[in-house]
C-alpha cells in the first residue's frame, strides 16, 4: 500500500528524561531520598521520568533494591509502620509516574549520551553495556563524569539502539555537546555526531527558543550538510530536587524545570521508542505550563517553504492542484523527504482556510499517489488542525528505491523551495543509487579536546582564500560552450556538489535560468563588490519569500561567483554579508 491514513486515541504526557540522583558523584543534594525525586516529579505533574546518573545505574538499582527489601520485609510480616507506609508510597508514585532506567555516557573527548531503556531491561545487562563501551567497573559505583579513554560517540550510539534502548545526546547545543555549536573545526565530525542512524534524538536546551538560531532550526532538514531532520527535546538534567535560585537561568535546575511533552497512545516505554523512531515530530513540543500549547503547524508557516516542507491551500483537481501536490510528495521522496500542508499558505498572516471535508480529502490524496506515483511509496496522511481549522498532513520519507516517477515517466525533484523536473544527470545519479544522507563519513581524525586546540588552527583567509569552502546552498555556472549557435552550461549544485551538464535557458530551473541570465547579462563588475578580504557581496536581493545574495570569491584559479545563496548556506566569513533586517 502506498498511502495509509493514520488513526487512533493518543493524549499528551509530560517527560523529563534527564534526571541525575544522590548516585551520581556530582549531585548537589545527596542527603534526598528516592522517594523525595518521585515525590517532586508527581508535584511537577510529570508522566514519564528517568533516572540518568553519570557512567552507572546506581540510583535505579539502589531504588529497586530497597523497594525489593520492602516487599520482602511485607511478604514477612516483617514491615514497621513505616516501612509499610514507605511501600505504599512508592507503589502509589509508581503506578502515577513511569521511572525508566538509563544512564549519562561520558564518551571519547568527554561527549554525553543518554541511554534509556525498559523496566524490564535489567540492571546487571545495563552495567555490562558500560563495560562494554569501557567504563571502569569503580565508575559503577562512584557515578563520576570522568571515566578515561571510553567509546567513542558513534560506537555508543550503536551499542545502546542494537541494546534496545532510546539513544539521545545529551544537551547537544551546550557543554559536553555532540553538536559543538560555535566551533569552526571538526566539521565532518559534528556530521558524523549528529545525523547518524543510530541516534534517536537531540536534547537541547533552547527548544523553547524561536527563529533561525534556535537548535532545532539548525536541524530542521534544510542545511544541505545536515539532510537528516533531528527530533529534538528537552530534559531538565537536574543534579538537585529544586532549582538553584542563586543560578543563571538554565543552570542547576531542579526536576521537572525542563520539560517535554509527548503525545502517545499510552504511557509505556514501547509506544515512547515507538515515537522516537517515527519521523512524526509533531508527537514532541516543549511543555509551555500554563501558556497556550505551541501550534507546531503556524511555526512551521513561519519558517516558509523549503526543501523539506510545502504548503498547499486546496485539495481540488481544478486547475492543476492535486497534480501540484503529487508533483512536491515526487520530488521530496527523490531528495530529502519532507512534509506537506493542505489547506493554507505558507504565509503565516493568512488564516488558513482547512480542508472540507479532509476525510474525502485524504481519500482522494491516497488513490493518486497509489495509482500515479511507482515504484510504491509508503507515505503517511492524517488530519491536523491550527487555529480552528482541519488541515491535511502529508509525511513523505526519502525513498529508498529512487527515482520516483509520476505517471511512469516524469520524475521530479525538490531543489530549495521549487518542485521541477530532473535533468538528465539527476535521473543518472538517482538510479545510479546514492548514499544515505544518514551514513555519515566516520571522522578522519581524533578530534582535540576543545580547550587544548592550538589558537591559530586556521591562517587568515587571505593567505590561503582557496580554503575558505563555498556557500552551501545556491548554483555556480562552471562552463559555458556553443554548440550549433545554442549555449549549453555546466551547472553546480552548491548544495550537494553535484554538477549537471547541458543546461540550456530553456531547460534551465529557476534559480538556474537565473544565474544563466546574470552571467551572460551582468557579469560580475569587481569595482563594485563589496569586498571581505578575497569574498564579495555582488548583489542582495528578496526573491521567492527569501533574501537570496550573489557572492563572489577570489581563488588562485580567478573568481568564482555563486548565485542564489540563501542565509542557511552562509557559513563562516560569509555571514559577513547578512545583515541585522535579513535575520528578522
Amino acid at each position: 500500500m502506498a498511502a495509509r491514513k493514520r488513526s487512533g486515541k493518543s493524549q499528551w504526557y509530560l517527560m523529563d528524561l534527564h534526571l541525575h540522583t544522590p548516585a551520581s558523584g556530582d549531585y548537589q543534594e545527596p542527603a534526598n531520598t528516592y522517594l523525595d525525586i518521585l515525590r517532586k516529579a508527581e508535584a511537577r505533574n510529570l508522566d514519564i521520568i528517568a533516572f540518568t546518573d553519570h557512567n552507572t545505574v546506581g540510583g535505579y538499582k539502589a531504588m529497586m533494591d530497597h523497594i525489593e527489601k520492602l516487599n520482602y520485609l511485607e511478604s514477612l510480616g516483617r514491615a514497621t509502620k513505616d516501612e509499610t507506609r514507605e511501600l505504599a508510597e512508592y507503589r502509589r508514585l509508581l503506578g502515577k509516574i513511569l521511572v525508566l532506567p538509563g544512564f549519562e555516557f561520558t564518551a571519547t573527548f568527554g561527549f554525553h549520551i543518554l541511554g534509556i531503556f525498559s523496566q524490564q531491561t535489567g540492571v546487571r545487562e545495563l552495567e555490562h553495556i558500560l563495560l562494554s563501551l569501557n567504563v571502569p567497573p569503580s565508575v559503577l559505583d562512584t557515578g563520576s563524569s570522568n571515566v578515561g579513554a571510553s567509546s567513542d560517540v558513534l560506537t555508543a550510539y550503536r551499542l545502546i539502539n542494537e541494546a534496545g534502548g532510546i539513544v539521545i545526546a545529551a544537551h547537544a547545543n551546550s557543554t559536553h555537546g555532540v553538536a559543538m555549536r560555535g566551533f569552526d573545526f571538526g566539521g565532518q565530525t559534528k556530521i558524523a555526531y549528529t545525523q547518524d542512524p543510530n541516534l534517536h534524538a537531540l536534547e537541547v536546551t533552547d527548544l523553547d527558543r524561536r527563529g533561525r538560531g534556535a537548535t532545532d532550526r539548525f536541524f530542521d532538514g534544510t542545511k544541505p550538510e545536515y539532510p537528516r531532520r533531528m527530533r529534538c527535546i528537552q530534559g531538565s538534567d537536574a543534579h538537585r530536587i529544586n532549582a538553584d535560585p542563586g543560578a543563571s537561568r538554565n543552570q542547576n535546575l531542579g526536576v521537572g524545570d525542563r520539560v517535554t511533552e509527548v503525545l502517545l497512545p499510552e504511557r509505556s516505554f514501547e509506544a515512547l521508542l515507538e515515537m522516537f523512531q517515527s519521523n512524526d515530530y509533531s508527537l514532541t513540543r516543549p511543555y509551555a505550563g500554563n501558556r497556550k500549547p505551541i501550534d507546531y503547524i503556524q511555526t512551521a508557516r513561519e519558517q516558509g517553504n523549503s526543501i523539506v516542507q510545502a504548503f498547499h491551500e486546496k485539495v481540488t483537481r481544478r486547475g492543476g492542484m492535486l497534480y501540484a501536490i503529487v508533483a512536491d510528495i515526487c520530488a521530496m521522496a527523490n531528495t530529502n523527504g519532507g512534509t506537506i500542508y493542505c489547506g493554507l499558505t505558507a504565509d503565516p498572516k493568512v488564516e488558513p482556510i482547512g480542508v472540507q471535508p479532509p476525510n474525502k480529502a485524504i481519500e482522494m490524496l491516497t488513490a493518486e499517489i497509489e495509482q500515479r506515483i511507482t515504484p510504491p511509496l509508503n507515505v503517511i496522511i492524517d488530519t491536523q488542525e491550527t487555529q480552528g481549522k482541519k488541515i491535511v498532513r502529508i509525511q513523505i520519507p526519502r525513498g529508498d528505491d529512487p527515482p520516483y516517477a509520476i505517471d511512469e515517466n516524469k520524475i521530479y525533484v525538490r531543489d530549495e523551495a521549487e518542485t521541477t523536473l530532473a535533468v538528465r544527470d539527476e535521473i543518472v545519479r538517482l538510479v545510479g543509487g546514492r548514499p544515505s544522507p544518514v551514513e555519515a563519513p566516520e571522522p578522519p581524525a581524533p578530534i582535540l579536546p576543545v580547550e587544548v586546540v592550538p589558537v591559530a588552527v586556521e591562517p587568515p583567509p587571505a593567505a590561503r582564500p582557496t580554503e575558505i569552502e563555498p556557500p552551501k546552498t545556491g548554483v555556480e555556472v562552471l562552463e559555458t560552450e556553443q554548440r550549433k549557435g545554442k549555449l549549453y552550461h555546466m551547472m553546480r549544485d552548491l548544495r550537494n556538489g553535484n554538477i549537471v551538464k547541458n543546461v540550456t535557458r530553456a531547460s534551465a530551473r529557476r534559480l538556474w535560468h537565473y544565474a544563466i541570465l546574470e552571467k551572460e547579462k551582468n557579469p560580475v563588475d569587481q569595482s563594485k563588490v563589496t569586498w571581505q578580504g578575497n569574498l564579495g557581496l555582488w548583489k542582495r536581493q528578496k526573491r521567492g519569500g527569501a533574501v537570496r545574495y550573489d557572492l563572489v570569491q577570489k581563488t588562485d584559479e580567478g573568481l568564482r561567483v555563486y548565485y542564489g545563496v540563501t542565509e542557511d548556506g552562509m557559513h563562516g566569513p560569509w555571514q559577513a554579508f547578512i545583515t541585522e533586517d535579513d535575520e528578522d
